[in-house]
């Protein structure tokens, strides 16, 4: 297929982000007085931000009067431990590089707040590397509204007809078709314990970052 670009979403499709995030929601129980979960409770709620990591961690979610204050003081935690363990997903550097190569440009969208994508991204090494980074606070509506993905297009001159949007989470797909854009569901991703990966109704489903050089015909 003809493709200018490739915009990918962070946590649990770019970068391994869930054992900070996990740290983070521990911290926090500790914080309570309760003990550590394992990793593997937390992983699947990674892309669900911070309403899915306080649900895992601690079972609450906006409707309790405790939210606010716990959900600040995970960010908190966050924020002062926010690239120890995370890392790009195995063989990422190498599609980035096959793209770069090839021509096609390739940048960020994630629902994360600025505030923490920009400092992730940029101790990643991808900050100068990517045509764009949006983050979720730069547009009105997350997704899977299309807004961050038609503002990527504009911030980096791009046709979205001519772009694939890979994510591991629904609303990833769903927002990447509400864009017009070819949908990609990264099925080694966190993708949640909801409604299952082979019916998001995704374009394609890739099971590792280089089987995406396939649907693109490289």
């Amino acid at each position: 297929m003809s493709v200018d670009a490739v915009l990918f979403d962070l946590d649990g499709t770019l970068a391994d982000t869930a054992p900070d995030l996990g740290a983070a929601a521990n911290r926090l129980r500790a914080d309570v007085g309760l003990p550590p979960l394992p990793l593997e409770i937390l992983r699947p709620h990674t892309s669900s931000g911070v309403r899915g990591m306080l649900h895992a961690a601690l079972d609450t979610g906006p409707q309790d009067s405790a939210f606010p204050d716990l959900s600040a003081r995970f960010l908190a935690h966050y924020r002062d431990n926010l690239c120890v363990a995370s890392r790009l997903f195995d063989r990422m550097h190498e599609l980035l590089d096959a793209l770069e190569d090839n021509a096609i440009k390739w940048g960020i969208v994630t629902n994360k707040r600025s505030a923490f994508t920009d400092p992730l991204v940029d101790a990643l090494g991808l900050s100068t590397r990517a045509c764009c980074v949006v983050s979720g606070d730069a547009a009105p509506r997350l997704k899977p509204a299309p807004d961050t993905l038609l503002l990527a297009c504009q911030i980096a001159s791009l046709d979205a007809s001519r772009c694939i949007y890979v994510g591991d989470d629904q609303r990833d797909i769903e927002a990447g078709r509400n864009a017009g854009m070819t949908t990609v569901a990264a099925a080694y991703g966190y993708l949640g314990l909801e409604v299952p990966v082979s019916e998001w109704q995704a374009d394609h489903i890739i099971h590792g970052p280089m089987e995406l050089l396939q649907i693109i015909g490289l």
